[in-house]
């Protein structure tokens, strides 16, 4: 969020989780039009890789509304956050190719 503000972005938690145990998914979009869900998912060997997760580019309020209410009941302790960034495309390399 702090990375997103320093570049003129907006960042905003759209749903709060446990601090401890919570996973995160990140809604990131350009101007309101929703680009990607990014997921933190846990390899095997106990690191972290950022994926996309399941919703179309350009998905409506309402689609990512619904994601969110599905995705919490299956972990309540989940973290949404969304990221309205001038540059999606390059954040989304950029945070995906880190390992």
């Amino acid at each position: 969020m702090r990375r997103v503000s320093a570049e003129g972005g907006f960042a905003t938690v759209m749903k709060k989780g446990d601090a401890e145990r919570g996973s995160l998914l990140l809604l990131v979009s350009s101007r309101g039009v929703h680009v990607a869900a990014l997921e933190r998912i846990l390899n095997l060997d106990g690191s972290y890789r950022w994926d996309r997760a399941g919703l179309a580019e350009s998905a409506s309020s309402e689609e990512i509304a619904d994601f969110l209410a599905r995705r919490a009941r299956f972990d309540e302790d989940l973290w949404a956050i969304e990221l309205d960034i001038a540059e999606p495309e390059r954040f989304i390399a950029e945070t995906t190719s880190v390992g």
